[in-house]
């Protein structure tokens, strides 16, 4: 594997994700061990090329030997395509260039309501403008595949609670949308969409701890067992509500509601179905 040398990526040291993956390009030896620089740092330093509002969007990687910044998508395949060159034909196909890109912003824009960083938005932090397509667009992906995962596993828990559908599911997950964010927007207004980004991350998250349940029923037959293990879930889901709530600066009546529309769900499930 051949190493970019004389390059510094500039990453967001408030993003666990972005922590994670310039790591690793350092730990495999596909950037050098002076490869990488936090953003809270790399600010206050002598970088004159670097157009640091756009770098809190797409992530800045400079040159060191003749000064250039590359970013985003672009920065990201300069170090992939120098390590594997096989792949290099593929990544100067414009099509892929577009779609890599869209991906990339898909990431980037909603990285803190995927994995929120010690504060909403601290004081030269690398946090990406809101952008609303993106972001929604997140919510939506969210919202489906959370609720292609529960109509799945909803069968696990067939005769205790009546068989459902996409439907039923969609419209329960939709509904959490317009419960929760009606409330927020109540309460601070100018949380709405960065909470809804969170709740659905938690919904999202909350669905993939359900979905090896869906292998697991292969070899156990109980009900009481997925149901119990689903209430686990919750649980879990309930705690990472909490702590997303003291991040945003939201109380813990978000909290509540979240819960109290999960009972108002149930009941109606039960009792009006």
């Amino acid at each position: 594997m051949k190493t970019l040398t004389d390059h510094t990526i500039i990453y967001d040291d408030e993003c666990p994700m972005c922590k994670e993956y310039t790591k690793a390009f350092v730990k495999t030896g596909m950037l050098d061990k002076n490869g990488r620089e936090a953003y809270t740092e790399a600010v206050n330093s002598n970088h004159p090329n670097i157009d640091w509002n756009r770098a809190r969007n797409e992530i800045a990687m400079i040159n060191k030997k003749d000064g250039k910044v590359t970013y985003g998508a672009e920065s990201v395949l300069t170090i992939i395509g120098n390590s594997f060159p096989v792949f290099q034909p593929l990544f100067n196909l414009s099509l892929f260039k577009f779609l890599i890109k869209r991906l990339y912003f898909f990431i980037s824009y909603n990285r803190k309501v995927v994995a929120p960083g010690k504060v909403f938005e601290g004081c030269n932090t690398c946090t990406p403008d809101m952008n609303y397509t993106y972001r929604w667009a997140y919510i939506v992906f969210a919202w489906l595949v959370t609720s292609v995962i529960l109509v799945s596993y909803a069968t696990l828990a067939v005769p205790l609670f009546p068989e459902s559908g996409f439907a039923r599911e969609f419209i329960v997950c939709g509904g959490q949308i317009i419960f929760q964010g009606a409330i927020v927007l109540m309460v601070r207004k100018e949380r709405v969409i960065h909470y809804l980004g969170n709740v659905m991350t938690i919904s999202l998250g909350g669905a993939l701890l359900l979905a090896p349940m869906l292998l697991v029923s292969r070899f156990i037959d109980s009900n009481l067992f997925f149901i119990g293990y689903f209430m686990i879930v919750v649980a879990l889901m309930f705690f990472e509500h909490l702590r997303r709530m003291k991040i945003l600066e939201l109380p813990w009546l978000i909290s509540a509601t979240w819960v109290l529309y999960r009972f108002l769900v149930l009941f109606v499930i039960l009792y009006l179905l």
